[in-house]
């Protein structure tokens, strides 16, 4: 009789080979479809992606096969891969994240990077955060300016406790004030600012509907609807900014890349603010609009 077939061998290489084959044809392209293979793997094996290389040919417990498995399960079903793991890399720090907050994207580190740009020289800045979600834009600016006093707020007070846990996480939860409420409502009397800053909701209804099914069914609800038009939080945003900002004090909005004119007109159309330039993202497509009190 011919010798009984052995048993695969399920290695680090083969398992990230066979489930990038398999989530690729589910959806993703190869190589994104082989990014999350590796940070999933990773994250069950409580190490880095880099480390999963030089441990490629080690075969991993059927414990953590069994957690790995779960995992790809859940994203297939279309959990998105930061809600996973509990954590998504943003200007180069790692955020907690969870369904109670927006996934941070790379795009958002456009308003991050202009903003310290513009405050570098400025001694001991003071900067307003709207709509904090996660707190990436709060915690990467107190982060990266060592100076600066950071004002974060938002609605949700799920959002919030999130926002707090990375600002203890990257020691800045001294400089960083978290304040619960709807835009500038929570804000004490007489409060300015040099630099107001904010990736408010801004898509539609429309728009919510031909979303990814992991944004579209998972990602909060609260942080992606901008109202009929996508442009309810800009319009309220540029009508209250102006007693919050200092004299020569930025204004600076995430916006979607087919609201650059409308969110701009908004902006022009406050007789205290100066519409500035709009800045692009890495893809060139129109990402931030920019503002100064007059």
């Amino acid at each position: 009789m011919p010798p009984e077939a052995a048993a695969p061998v399920w290695t680090i290489k083969a398992l990230l080979d066979w489930t990038t084959d398999f989530l690729a044809k589910k959806g993703p392209a190869p190589a994104a479809a082989r990014l999350e293979a590796q940070i999933l793997l990773a994250h069950v094996l409580a190490c880095k992606k880099v480390d999963l290389l030089v441990r490629y040919d080690e075969p991993p417990d059927e414990a953590a096969r069994t957690a790995f498995r779960a995992l790809i399960k859940r994203r297939v079903d279309g959990w998105p891969v930061a809600y996973l793991v509990g954590f998504r890399e943003f200007y180069m720090l790692a955020f907690e994240v969870s369904p109670a907050v927006l996934v941070p994207r790379p795009e958002t580190e456009t308003l991050v990077a202009e903003a310290l740009r513009l405050l570098k020289a400025s001694p001991a800045p003071t900067v307003l955060d709207l709509c904090t979600g996660s707190g990436c834009i709060a915690v990467s600016v107190a982060h990266q300016k060592k100076d600066a006093r950071v004002t974060a707020a938002d609605v949700s007070p799920d959002a919030l406790d999130v926002a707090k846990r990375n600002a203890a996480r990257h020691g800045v939860a001294d400089r960083v004030a978290f304040l619960q409420g709807d835009l500038f409502a929570p804000l004490p009397a007489r409060a300015t600012f040099d630099a107001v800053l904010s990736n408010p909701p801004y898509v539609t209804p429309a728009e919510l509907a031909t979303l990814a099914p992991d944004v579209r069914d998972h990602e909060p609800r609260l942080a992606l609807d901008g109202g009929p038009d996508g442009l309810a939080f800009y319009r309220r945003i540029a009508a209250g900014v102006g007693p919050f900002l200092k004299p020569g004090g930025v204004l600076m909005v995430e916006i979607g890349y087919t609201q650059d004119e409308a969110v701009r007109a908004l902006i022009a159309g406050r007789p205290e603010l100066d519409v500035g330039k709009t800045l692009k993202d890495a893809a060139g497509l129109p990402r931030v609009v920019t503002a100064k009190r007059r």
